[in-house]
């Protein structure tokens, strides 16, 4: 009975069925991040809420964005240590350790653990709102939930996560330079004097761009997943778990995409 009650709950639904329903999610996510855009352009701006949800996201991030990209920075000197002392230049750890953390590594891995943290907490916020009716509440009392809730969420996740990938950068700049120094004797002052020649616009600008893209991924898949909430408190967790799944994956593949596109741009150094 209890097998027979199992396979009577298993929706099977046909492949064109399935496509409709993804094509349907990419224009519905499509159609919210454009009105989250242009909700900047109209009045109220709910100031107040942007400063609120940049705390959450940017100070209540730091320590975690901060640890991992001094630890990164660590691990890739540590790594990469072996490979250039066969070759006897072992004093290019730094420029190694800049040009990865600055194009690459610091933006993606800020980006992740913000994903992580951030994605599934919009998620799982404004899903609450939704199976508990408060999302229609703010409709009939003539507010605009999109405006009140997502626009904030978007405007603070851009910009704390660029200044905190400019955090991450430095850190991991400083964990190389910490375990350099201690674990094969390289001058400090050479070492920060050679990270930073060798980055130019090109470095900088990539890993500069990329963290804005990535902040609105984020907090637009976040708060895409939270607004689709439905069946209760078993739709707000899977909406969570969506959330994470797809703002990382998204991070990942618009990362590559992008370095390809400045590589095409700017050339090949």
């Amino acid at each position: 009975m209890a097998a027979g009650d199992l396979l009577s709950n298993i929706e099977l639904i046909s492949p064109s069925q399935f496509a409709k329903e993804k094509i349907q999610a990419v224009q519905d996510y499509a159609l919210l991040s454009a009105r989250a855009v242009a909700n900047l352009f109209r009045r109220p701006l709910y100031v107040a809420d942007m400063i609120q949800q940049a705390d959450l996201i940017g100070v209540g991030s730091l320590s975690i964005v901060l640890l991992t990209g001094f630890f990164t920075g660590a691990a890739l000197a540590l790594n990469s240590a072996n490979t250039l002392q066969r070759f006897g230049s072992l004093t290019l750890i730094a420029q190694l350790v800049s040009v990865s953390m600055v194009r690459e590594l610091g933006p993606v891995l800020t980006a992740l653990m913000v994903a992580g943290r951030n994605a599934s907490g919009m998620a799982s916020e404004i899903g609450s709102m939704i199976v508990t009716e408060q999302i229609d509440a703010m409709r009939a009392l003539g507010t605009d939930p999109v405006k009140k809730l997502v626009t904030p969420r978007v405007i603070a996740t851009v910009f704390m996560l660029f200044f905190l990938t400019i955090l991450a950068d430095l850190l991991g700049l400083f964990g190389g330079a910490v375990l350099s120094t201690l674990s094969f004797g390289i001058d400090w002052h050479q070492y920060w004097s050679s990270g930073w020649q060798i980055l130019v616009y090109q470095d900088v600008f990539t890993g500069l761009v990329k963290p804005v893209l990535f902040g609105f991924i984020i907090s637009t898949v976040g708060c895409y997943y939270g607004m689709s909430a439905h069946g209760g408190t078993q739709g707000v967790g899977r909406a969570t778990t969506q959330a994470v799944v797809a703002s990382s994956l998204l991070v990942v593949v618009v990362d590559t995409v992008v370095t390809r596109l400045l590589m095409t741009v700017f050339g090949t150094r």
